[in-house]
């Protein structure tokens, strides 16, 4: 309700009120002491507001409390953890995501807490598991994510809420492994599982048959990906990238594609063939294998993953064709081939209705690229607007849906990083780089007028001659153009973006001449500059290209991307999940109800 301000003061006056909810407000300030006076309170939600101060330890006088949520504040200090055990009717507890200080103890008895059914303590700054866990065996949600804690998860951990358990979120802290790893992690109807960004050695641990969500990126992992994973019939999400895993793939798992919706195995050391088996009616939407160690073909059985809208090889050794053949794949919208052995002309691609990024770079393809490949990509023309969204997949369980957003590596001056694109078509960019040793001429410009939102030009090293057309002017977005290392003359354009532009776009073109230019209808001067044939360097002078999205450029041969976006969300660096109930705090990037 866009609430402001602090908690208003007229509940102080409704003395038999039973449940109080304000959560996704603007409430500001902190908790009154006349909120303790209404001791009927049974349900008390505060989540995601803009509360700070002390959390106050009179909350012990509200014995009627059945659910209180204080998750997604301001709240700081020191919080005795007793305050609320001692709440005989409490089933659910959140204080994630605040500045608090948990503190625990280990005089716990089964008599004298509280049989909770969701527990968020979330960044509570905990550096162990807490010892009143020992007790509670009808847990559904267990929240201990962003916290200090290191070690093993004990044995009790998994014993208790056993047949209850169907969520929890481990994820960024220093865990190693399982005390006593079973084969199957014996949670009964788990159904989402979070253990990423911790310190996990050895092999990948097999949640329980019932998973949906299994997400276990960016831990120490290694060895191979056991078969047994195929007897996880529910899964949809599994992510396994940055680990050290090797070895082939498990054949079953191209199968397994009839149940997975995201599967992302992204900088691991896999190797030899990709999986097969693709099957009609693959569920399949975002599929992740680059900076492995595959070689070969492509499987042909990907064509059966009609419902593919994200794929990403690059970073490998496959050694094919250009494979025009998924450009059947009508929902296919990013297509990532970067950096492997492909092959021979680029031809069928006028097909990909949906493409909207495309990465083709340091590859071995060669030939002339048509301009029919720029007039048949629609979905990239910036005539055709809508409303930005994040890519993502959406998976639902019984009850608990999750987003997933898709994720673009880029490499910025020598670092590489990951972004989360979106897609709406008002903005659109353009990498011509390294071309196929055939000359590209100004008439391709024709095409770029259209995109009247072009924001990023790069037509560096090519064959390009005459001047550069001053109709780019018009461009009145662009901030990136660089058409370095060609052979241009006459006078740069000037007026409007061009104005912003400094030298390093235009060196290599001894005959141009005019502002940045350092003298007028002088040549000039590069030296120690000379153009490379190395595609791991930066289309710019001394460092790798700042691109919002793709680089198309190839090794030895013509490079072409043209991408579509327009804002990127960084700040989503977590994936959220949101509970059909209200109350599951966000947990990586996830709509809220």
């Amino acid at each position: 309700m866009n609430i402001n301000g602090e908690i208003p003061l007229f509940l102080s006056n409704l003395t038999k009120l039973s449940e109080v909810g304000m959560p996704r407000n603007s409430l500001t300030g902190g908790i009154p002491s006349w909120l303790f006076n209404l001791t009927q309170l049974t349900y008390l939600n505060l989540l995601m507001n803009q509360l700070q101060g002390p959390i106050p330890n009179t909350f012990s006088s509200l014995k009627s409390l059945e659910y209180l949520h204080l998750g997604s504040n301001n709240f700081s200090g020191r919080v005795e953890l007793d305050m609320f055990l001692g709440l005989n009717k409490l089933q659910t507890l959140g204080l994630g995501y605040n500045r608090i200080s948990l503190v625990t103890t280990n005089n716990y008895t089964n008599t004298t807490l509280p049989e909770l059914h969701k527990l968020g303590l979330s960044s509570c700054n905990l550096k162990e598991f807490p010892a009143f866990l020992h007790f509670q065996n009808k847990l559904r949600f267990l929240l201990l994510d962003v916290n200090k804690i290191d070690g093993l998860v004990p044995v009790w951990i998994w014993n208790n809420s056993r047949e209850t358990l169907e969520l929890i979120n481990l994820s960024h802290n220093s865990i190693t492994g399982f005390d006593q790893q079973p084969h199957f992690l014996p949670w009964r109807i788990l159904e989402v599982f979070f253990i990423a960004n911790n310190q996990l050695r050895g092999q990948l641990p097999i949640p329980p048959q019932s998973t949906v969500d299994y997400l276990v990126s960016h831990n120490n992992l290694t060895g191979e990906i056991p078969p047994s994973i195929c007897e996880l019939k529910s899964l949809q999400y599994l992510d396994l990238s940055f680990n050290n895993m090797s070895g082939t793939l498990p054949s079953c798992l191209g199968i397994l594609s009839n149940s997975l919706v995201y599967l992302d195995l992204r900088r691991n050391n896999f190797q030899g063939k990709m999986m097969n088996g693709f099957m009609p009616g693959s569920l399949l939407e975002n599929l992740d294998l680059s900076e492995n160690r595959f070689t070969s073909q492509l499987p042909r059985s990907l064509r059966h993953c009609t419902n593919l809208e994200f794929l990403s090889l690059g970073d490998n050794s496959f050694h094919d064709v250009f494979p025009s053949w998924l450009g059947t794949l009508s929902n296919l919208q990013v297509l990532v081939l970067r950096s492997n052995k492909f092959y021979g002309s680029i031809q069928g691609s006028s097909q990909f209705p949906k493409l909207r990024i495309i990465d083709l770079s340091n590859n071995n393809f060669s030939g002339q690229l048509h301009q029919n490949h720029f007039q048949t990509w629609h979905a990239m023309s910036s005539n055709h607007l809508g409303v930005s969204s994040v890519m993502e997949s959406n998976i639902s369980s019984k009850n608990v849906n999750t987003h997933w957003p898709y994720t673009v590596t880029l490499t910025h001056k020598g670092v590489r990083t990951e972004r989360n694109p979106s897609i709406t078509p008002t903005s659109s960019r353009a990498s011509i780089a390294q071309s196929f040793q055939q000359s590209f001429y100004w008439t391709y410009l024709a095409i770029f007028r259209n995109l009247t939102n072009l924001e990023a030009l790069d037509l560096s090293r090519n064959e390009l001659s005459g001047e550069i057309p001053q109709k780019l002017v018009q461009l009145g977005f662009l901030s990136i153009f660089n058409v370095s290392f060609n052979h241009l003359q006459g006078r740069i354009p000037q007026g409007k973006q061009f104005d912003t532009f400094d030298n390093s776009s235009y060196i290599g073109n001894p005959r141009l001449y005019g502002r940045p230019l350092s003298k007028e209808g002088q040549d000039l001067k590069v030296p120690g500059v000379q153009p490379t044939s190395n595609v791991s360097e930066s289309l710019f002078p001394s460092e790798r290209i700042d691109w919002i999205f793709v680089f198309c450029g190839v090794g030895s041969g013509l490079v072409v991307g043209v991408v579509i976006g327009n804002f990127l969300y960084e700040r989503y660096s977590y994936r959220f999940t949101k509970r059909k109930d209200r109350w599951v705090r966000p947990l990586r990037n996830t709509r809220r109800n």
